[in-house]
């Protein structure tokens, strides 16, 4: 049961928000008592951290089946890319806000998550982009991660790109460009260009 109420709980914090959604939303999706969803989680808290973890772990199994398939890293980046699109939103409305701003704790957490299973992924791809000649033998990996990171956090912020002037998809683009100019060599900005022709970028 317990892990029946995650799986119920999730599209419904994806599609209206983790302060949206009620204990009491979730029961009547599932047809039972808001008691049965209190004896597994005692406080909503609880099931929005269980229910973010869950599909983190999801997406993340996307991720690296993703990087564990392409062809070479600049491809990767682009394939990634148009994945987390199907999770990232710079709206007041998004669960990334949402989260942010209501359960700041469990967002803490996330990002720790996050760093530390991304981390791994992207040096992996930095160093395979290095043997292949595509990326710069000269790269510090660690700064070029962080950096990384930072900007896709950074692209999601109201602040910096208000919804109403910039659109996430069109932003990622532009930053996952920016970020493959400035680390590839003559080589892999080639390949860039062509991908770029190919894909319609």
């Amino acid at each position: 049961m317990k892990e029946q109420i995650v799986e119920q709980a999730i599209p419904l914090f994806l599609q209206y928000g983790f302060k949206s959604v009620t204990v009491d939303d979730i029961a009547e999706r599932m047809s039972v008592s808001k008691k049965t969803i209190y004896t597994y989680f005692p406080k909503k808290e609880a099931l929005v951290e269980t229910a973010v973890m869950h599909h983190f772990d999801t997406v993340m199994e996307k991720i690296l089946t993703i990087a564990k398939y392409s062809k070479d890293p600049i491809i990767e980046l682009y394939q990634i890319k148009k994945e987390a699109l199907n999770h990232l939103s710079n709206d007041k409305n998004s669960p990334v806000y949402q989260l942010q701003k209501y359960y700041n704790g469990i967002y803490k957490k996330l990002k720790l998550r996050e760093f530390t299973l991304l981390q791994d992924l992207f040096y992996k791809s930095l160093q395979k982009g290095i043997e292949t000649g595509l990326f710069r033998s000269d790269l510090d990996l660690n700064f070029v991660i962080r950096i990384f990171l930072n900007g896709i956090r950074g692209i999601q912020d109201i602040e910096l790109f208000p919804d109403n002037e910039f659109k996430i998809d069109q932003v990622l683009i532009h930053f996952s460009e920016y970020h493959l100019r400035a680390i590839s060599t003559p080589e892999g900005i080639e390949k860039l260009n062509n991908y770029k022709k190919e894909m319609n970028l």
